[in-house]
């Protein structure tokens, strides 16, 4: 049992990674079309006019939600760290479920289109639907074990914060008095020596 917080910290770096690999993909397969009409059906023609018809950018803004969380992960710690990754996994859940959605409902506008201007010709998915469910499953599996795993992650040092204005030990003498030490110690905690 003693390995398991030490294993759990070895996570981060994969379960980071695949998060981010997946929202990535799912936002790039967001944004090509799902549906296309086949060659050499009668509505071939039309095709280059109806491109973006079978397209899903709700998945795509959705996988970029998934991939925003993830670069929020990288600099954030504790209680915040596991609400980005909770956010994560319900946009994660709600990109796959875009995705199962949109199977049927990205070939439907390409059917009408043809429908409406009296050409026959067949519809069919392209592997891009494909390509984004498996992203977001990727990114979904990801957030789950990143909630799970969260508290054991490596953490950022306090050093990285903003300054909290605190004062400084040697702040109250004037600057002549200072060595050029304690000057550089002033500002590299924020402070201005001059002042």
């Amino acid at each position: 049992m003693s390995d398991a917080r030490p294993r759990a910290r070895r996570s981060f770096g994969p379960v980071v990674l695949a998060g981010l690999a997946g929202a990535g993909l799912a936002a790039f397969a967001g944004t090509k079309p799902w549906a296309r009409i086949d060659e050499g059906s009668t509505g071939a023609a039309f095709a280059p006019m109806s491109d973006s018809a079978g397209e899903s950018p709700l998945a795509a803004s959705l996988a970029l939600v998934v991939l925003a969380c993830w670069g929020v992960v990288l600099v954030t710690r504790g209680i915040v760290r596991r609400a980005v990754l909770a956010l994560s996994v319900l946009a994660a859940a709600a990109t796959v479920v875009t995705v199962v959605v949109g199977w049927s409902q990205t070939a439907a506008p390409l059917r009408d289109a043809l429908d409406a201007v009296g050409l026959g010709g067949s519809v069919s998915h392209t592997w891009w639907w494909a390509a984004a469910l498996a992203g977001a499953l990727v990114a979904l599996a990801a957030g789950v074990a990143g909630v799970r795993l969260a508290s054991a992650w490596p953490e950022m040092g306090r050093r990285y914060d903003a300054p909290t204005g605190g004062p400084v030990a040697d702040a109250a003498r004037p600057a002549e008095e200072q060595s050029n030490l304690d000057l550089w110690k002033a500002m590299d905690e924020g402070h201005d020596p001059t002042a």
